[in-house]
C-alpha cells in the first residue's frame, strides 16, 4: 500500500473585513477532504465566538509554553494580541489524507512559507478601500479608533500582495467562491499524473486567472485607493 501524498497547505490571507472567513466557511462546504486549522489566540472571544470554533482562546501563558515547545508552525502578534498556528492540524491531515487551510496573517504567511516552501499562498483584497471601509462599519463591532486602526493596518498589508501566489479580488461573493475553489481544486490536478479532462482544464483556467502575474494590473487601483487621503 504507497503512503498517502504530503498534504497541500493552503495559506489564506486579507486585511480584516474582506470576507476571509465567509470565503473560508464556503470553500470548505465546497470542498471535501479540506480541513480548517483553527489558530490559538490570547486575545478575549467576541461576540458569539466559541471557544474551539473561531479560535482556542487560551491565557498568554499557556500560549507562551506551545512557544517554547516549539508546537506551533508560526505565530505572531496582531494588533496586541498572539495569534499561533498549531502543527497537530498538519499531522492530523497528513494521517487522514486530507489538505489543510491556514487562516492567518501576512506576518505568519512569511513564515509558514519559509519553513513549507511549497505551501499556496492566496491573498483576498476588497475591491477599494470605501468598500472595505463600509464592511468594518457594518459588521458593527469595532470602535471609530479601532476601524481606523484596522484600515491603516490594511493599507500596509496590501502591500504584501506580491509575496503570494494567487490575489483573490473579492467584489461579488459567490464569484470569489468559485474562484476560490478553483485554486484548490487545480492544485489538486497538477499533481495527477495524466491529461486533465476539459471541465477540469477549465478549473485549472479559472484559477490562473487568479495567479499573481495575471492580477497585477488589476491590483493598481485598489493599491492606489488606499494610498490616496481619505475623504472627510
Amino acid at each position: 500500500m504507497s503512503p498517502s501524498p504530503k498534504p497541500l497547505v493552503f495559506i489564506i490571507s486579507a486585511p480584516s473585513g474582506s470576507g476571509k472567513s465567509t470565503l473560508t466557511n464556503e470553500l470548505l462546504k465546497l470542498v471535501t477532504n479540506l480541513d480548517f486549522s483553527i489558530s490559538y489566540t490570547t486575545r478575549a472571544p467576541r461576540g458569539s465566538e466559541q471557544n474551539g470554533k473561531q479560535y482556542y482562546f487560551v491565557p498568554r501563558e499557556q500560549f507562551d509554553r506551545m512557544v517554547r515547545a516549539g508546537e506551533f508552525l508560526e505565530h505572531a502578534k496582531v494588533h496586541g494580541n498572539f495569534y499561533g498556528t498549531a502543527r497537530q492540524f498538519l499531522r492530523d491531515a497528513g494521517r487522514s489524507g486530507h489538505d489543510l487551510l491556514l487562516d492567518i496573517d501576512v506576518q505568519g504567511a512569511a513564515q509558514i512559507k519559509s519553513s513549507l516552501t511549497d505551501a499556496v499562498s492566496i491573498f483576498v483584497l476588497p475591491p477599494d478601500r470605501k468598500t472595505l471601509e463600509w464592511r468594518l462599519r457594518n459588521r458593527s463591532e469595532d470602535s471609530e479608533d479601532v476601524i481606523q486602526r484596522r484600515l491603516l493596518t490594511a493599507s500596509r498589508e496590501i502591500e504584501e500582495y506580491d509575496k503570494y501566489d494567487y490575489v483573490l479580488i473579492n467584489d461579488k461573493l459567490e464569484e470569489s467562491c468559485e474562484k476560490l475553489r478553483a485554486i484548490v481544486l487545480s492544485e489538486r490536478l497538477r499533481r495527477l499524473e495524466r491529461p486533465l479532462s476539459e471541465s477540469e482544464r477549465n478549473i485549472v483556467a479559472v484559477a490562473d486567472s487568479c495567479r499573481l502575474a495575471n492580477v497585477r494590473e488589476r491590483v493598481q487601483p485598489i493599491l492606489l485607493s488606499f494610498s490616496a487621503p481619505a475623504r472627510p
